[in-house]
């Protein structure tokens, strides 16, 4: 039944970063410097890979983070919620900051997707606990 959890978490996650980055497009495009068409849409925008990769990074970002949770003996959706914000503010966070930094992109981008790191982790760690 774990991978129902899985799931779950994943989904969770995903469905926020759907919302995230809708309310954030704009300012998100700008800082990546993403290429839009004359109606101001990523040129990309009709191409599933993206969508299909995030959902799989997901799922495997929840199975990982299952098993760290198990591990640590995390019981409660609190402890739950505080062990993902961990984890997304102070392991993936950081490394999207390096990457961004060397990339020579604007900070914006870091806090923009940090945020949704931050988020979809703290959510993914209450979602996994709460079943």
């Amino acid at each position: 039944m774990e991978i129902f959890n899985v799931l779950a978490a994943a989904s969770a996650s995903f469905v926020f970063g759907a919302i995230w980055y809708m309310v954030l497009s704009d300012p998100w495009m700008t800082a990546s410097g993403v290429a839009r068409d004359a109606d101001g849409k990523p040129l990309n925008s009709s191409n599933p890979r993206p969508y299909i990769l995030s959902a799989i990074s997901a799922i495997v970002v929840a199975g990982m983070m299952r098993h760290v949770l198990a591990a640590s003996g995390v019981t409660s959706i609190t402890s739950g919620a505080i062990a993902g914000f961990g984890i997304g503010a102070f392991l993936i966070v950081l490394w999207i900051m390096m990457n961004n930094e060397f990339a020579g992109k604007p900070f914006q981008l870091t806090v923009i997707d940090g945020g949704y790191a931050v988020i979809g982790c703290t959510l993914m760690g209450a979602v996994l606990m709460a079943f």
